[in-house]
């Protein structure tokens, strides 16, 4: 990638957005253009066309997404499909009417089999059922993977897609309604610390094991592989490691300096025992997660309080 390069990058405000243009700022590219929702409604076909057509990115990262929690992906489901659908469709053909060659497509673990084998390679895709709550967005998101294979078969473009595991970090979502499990960790603990609760309350056994991911590590990991011109299949970007929800929630009250008690509910339902992500093949490309699971907290519990505190 040239310095100079026209990079666009579309959910520029977004946590992951964001990260991407904060990365590629430190790596000395100086020519990102962005557009606001306001500027620029990415569910418009007509004008991300012309947009792409006027401006002629030479690389596009596709950080725009309608995201949310468990509950906002089951009860919006039908937001979810169509939106997403309509995001990646407009900015994929686009960007082909337009000349550009590299593309970059940004999904979500969710897309893998409810009882996909751990830690989850990138060949079980499309090997079993999806989770049904969640289904309507992770079909949204494999109907975009696949629009980069066409395109890259039919026309020869380079557009890639990534596959980011749970993330987190600055501009995360805090909305206790459809935010994370993270975030809405580090909000709780905060609340419950300025309220001297005796306890914070945690949802399921605390068994289940998660991965977690510092959003300014996915961001390096994309830019590496868009500088290293890679044109391959489908990558996994993780840790390879994860915690079960206890160990989350321990490091969670240690970092906000909550000194009540952690309790679980286990009336509540606990969800998938293990989302792993397999990372190997991105590991063999010569990149791994720098971020420990502590340290990315406590950088997202200052960019909490700096917007919320």
């Amino acid at each position: 990638m040239d310095k100079n390069a026209k990079i666009y990058v579309a959910g520029h405000r977004g946590m992951v957005g964001s990260a991407i243009v904060r990365r590629l700022q430190t790596a000395g590219y100086s020519n990102i253009i962005t557009r606001t929702h306001s500027e620029l409604d990415l569910l418009d076909q007509r004008a991300v066309h012309a947009f792409l057509q006027t401006e002629k990115p030479d690389y596009i990262y596709i950080a725009a997404a309608k995201v949310g929690g468990i509950q906002a992906n089951n009860i919006y489901r039908a937001d979810f499909i169509y939106q997403n659908l309509m995001i990646e469709a407009n900015l994929i053909h686009g960007a082909h009417l337009a000349g550009v060659q590299s593309l970059m497509f940004l999904g979500s673990s969710c897309i893998y089999p409810k009882m996909a084998p751990q830690p989850m390679s990138e060949d079980t895709l499309l090997t079993g059922e999806l989770e049904p709550t969640n289904e309507p967005y992770a079909i949204a998101k494999i109907a975009g993977i696949k629009m980069c294979d066409a395109y890259n078969a039919q026309y020869g473009r380079q557009y890639i897609s990534v596959m980011p595991t749970n993330l987190y970090g600055p501009n995360d979502n805090y909305d206790l309604n459809n935010s994370h499990v993270l975030p809405a960790l580090i909000r709780k603990a905060h609340e419950a610390k300025l309220r001297g609760d005796k306890e914070l309350v945690v949802w399921g056994s605390g068994t289940p094991k998660r991965e977690f991911l510092y959003a300014d590590d996915l961001a390096d990991a994309c830019v590496y592989l868009m500088e290293q011109g890679y044109s391959g299949p489908l990558v996994n970007i993780g840790t390879g490691t994860d915690v079960t929800i206890r160990e989350l929630a321990e490091t969670v009250l240690k970092v906000t300096v909550f000194a009540g008690e952690l309790t679980f509910d286990s009336s509540k339902p606990d969800g998938t025992p293990r989302k792993l992500m397999d990372v190997t093949r991105l590991a063999n490309l010569g990149w791994r997660a720098k971020t420990s699971l502590e340290d990315g907290i406590k950088l997202a519990y200052q960019d909490f309080l700096t917007k919320h505190g």
